[in-house]
């Protein structure tokens, strides 16, 4: 089930020169489940879209629904496609995800074929901790480790130096509009399972309610085992006229939400660098955070988001009244948000990329 053949094909790079010359041939390896409805692009599928429209040969793997097909599929196309393929880039996620990061960087091993593994989630450096001889193991394999901020690179340990590359969005398919004068019209935007805690953004709202009455959330994503629990909360504090589920939006439904609402919550307890977040400031919301994982390492309080302790709703509303009643504050939020947005270029990360690559050639 993987998909192969993105772009036209190219000619095997059999010697130092001809790879110092010629674009790689990259295969992105992980979960890249972004063709079945519902849910939202794997980050590695963004990569290989952007990458394929810039010219390169690029294959992907695997979209297959079940963890298992996955595996046998990533593990069959790797084999398959050894002769088609010079750099393999598999996406590492902790938990039961981590086994498909080991099974594809053994099997690239074995195929003699430079890996590099892509860090991603918050919850990583803790996994790590708890598994340090398996993700040794696994780290070990690789011929370069990206990380997209200071957070993972950091935390998680390394047998070598990551290459921070942060995340990328198309920032021209962003309209900005400029915050100033705030209506309390809020939007959150994640999983709902623990890790995100939405229930942090049904108390916020609820307590918000006390000197914002017309106050209103919208709440959207995919659900993981929690909506039905915060539906529950909706009803029992008696918000169902305040607070709209939204379910899974796609790009053109999510850019419209943006576009209506003025200010965008994050409340997870554990997070590494969102795109919901790079996103939301490119369209000029200001942004209330919790304080959790790579959030500070992303963004700046005051000066790019409001950051709150975790868990802190009472805290998290509080900001939100500042912004409603500081327009200066709002303004400059919004204004540097979009700044830090454009940080994420294509432009700028494809050069990035194209560096290590150059790397792994010299080595």
């Amino acid at each position: 089930m993987g998909i192969s053949n993105l772009s036209r094909k190219r000619s095997p790079l059999t010697t130092v020169q001809s790879f110092s010359t010629m674009q790689p041939r990259l295969c992105f390896v992980g979960s890249m489940l972004g063709k079945h409805a519902g849910y939202p692009p794997d980050y590695a599928e963004t990569l290989a879209h952007l990458f394929t429209q810039t010219g390169y040969s690029v294959k992907l793997v695997s979209c297959a629904p079940y963890r298992l097909l996955r595996l046998a599929d990533i593990v069959s196309s790797l084999i398959a496609w050894r002769n088609q393929t010079d750099v393999f880039l598999i996406n590492v996620h902790s938990g039961k995800a981590f086994g498909l990061a080991d099974a594809a960087s053994l099997t690239a091993k074995w195929l003699h074929k430079p890996v590099v593994l892509m860090l991603h989630g918050g919850n990583l450096p803790d996994f790590s901790r708890r598994h340090p001889q398996w993700t040794r193991r696994v780290f070990s394999r690789a011929a370069a480790i990206t990380a997209p901020s200071r957070y993972l690179a950091e935390r998680v340990p390394l047998p070598q130096t990551a290459h921070i590359i942060p995340n990328v969005i198309p920032i021209e398919n962003y309209p900005f509009r400029l915050r100033r004068r705030l209506q309390p019209r809020l939007m959150w935007m994640r999983t709902f399972e623990a890790a995100y805690h939405p229930l942090m953004a049904v108390e916020t709202l609820r307590l918000l309610l006390k000197s914002f009455p017309h106050a209103h959330l919208t709440m959207a994503g995919q659900d993981q085992g929690l909506l039905e629990q915060v539906q529950k909360q909706i009803v029992k504090d008696h918000l169902e006229k305040h607070i709209r589920l939204a379910g899974y939006l796609n790009n053109e439904k999510k850019l419209q939400a943006f576009s209506q609402h003025d200010i965008f919550l994050n409340t997870n307890r554990i997070d590494n660098m969102p795109v919901s977040l790079i996103e939301a400031a490119a369209c000029g919301l200001p942004i209330v955070a919790a304080n959790v994982g790579g959030i500070p390492f992303l963004v700046q309080h005051e000066t790019t988001a409001l950051l709150v302790e975790s868990g802190d709703a009472r805290g998290m509303a509080n900001a939100v009244r500042r912004l409603l009643s500081e327009p200066e504050l709002a303004e400059r939020l919004s204004q540097n948000g979009r700044r830090l947005a454009e940080s994420f270029t294509w432009k700028r990360v494809q050069a990035q990329w194209e560096e290590l690559f150059a790397q792994l050639l010299q080595r």
